[in-house]
């Protein structure tokens, strides 16, 4: 009798998952981790069904070298060809390995239809180590964490 069951409930789990999955959005990745030793800029990404909305950015970093910096910057761009003079967001300069968010609000910036990471690292001291950092960057819709655990 329990062999019977078993298989019914696995389905019905199986519907409620992706039921929910149609109302839970996953976070988009802006930066996939990486372990980086310079400056640089990430890809353009397309906002898709963000667009318009109020989105929190985070940046998990898991990896550093003592005495170095990481400053984050979120560009955006209605095109992919023109990023503006400033960026939309920047996190603070970073030292040590956490989660850090902070809020985009596209609302203000209707146009903008991609978005892209751009980072900047700083040494001090003695020493010849270079400044690395391993670092990841992704965005969701504000509120996703509170609904998504509904989704889960």
């Amino acid at each position: 009798m329990y062999a019977e069951v078993l298989p019914a409930r696995i389905e019905n789990e199986t519907d409620s998952r992706q039921e929910r999955s149609k109302f839970c959005v996953e976070p988009k990745c802006l930066l996939s981790e990486s372990v980086l030793r310079v400056d640089g800029v990430g890809p353009a990404v397309d906002l898709d069904e963000y667009h318009g909305k109020l989105l929190v950015v985070t940046l998990g970093i898991n990896a550093v070298v003592e005495r170095t910096g990481l400053t984050i910057s979120v560009w955006g761009s209605p095109d992919q060809n023109d990023w503006g003079s400033k960026p939309l967001v920047t996190f603070r300069q970073r030292q040590y390995c956490g989660v850090y968010s902070v809020l985009l609000n596209l609302a203000h910036h209707p146009d903008i239809r991609s978005l892209r990471v751009q980072w900047s690292m700083s040494r001090w001291g003695k020493g010849e180590r270079s400044a690395q950092f391993g670092f990841e960057v992704f965005l969701e819709e504000s509120g996703a964490r509170v609904s998504g655990s509904a989704c889960a």
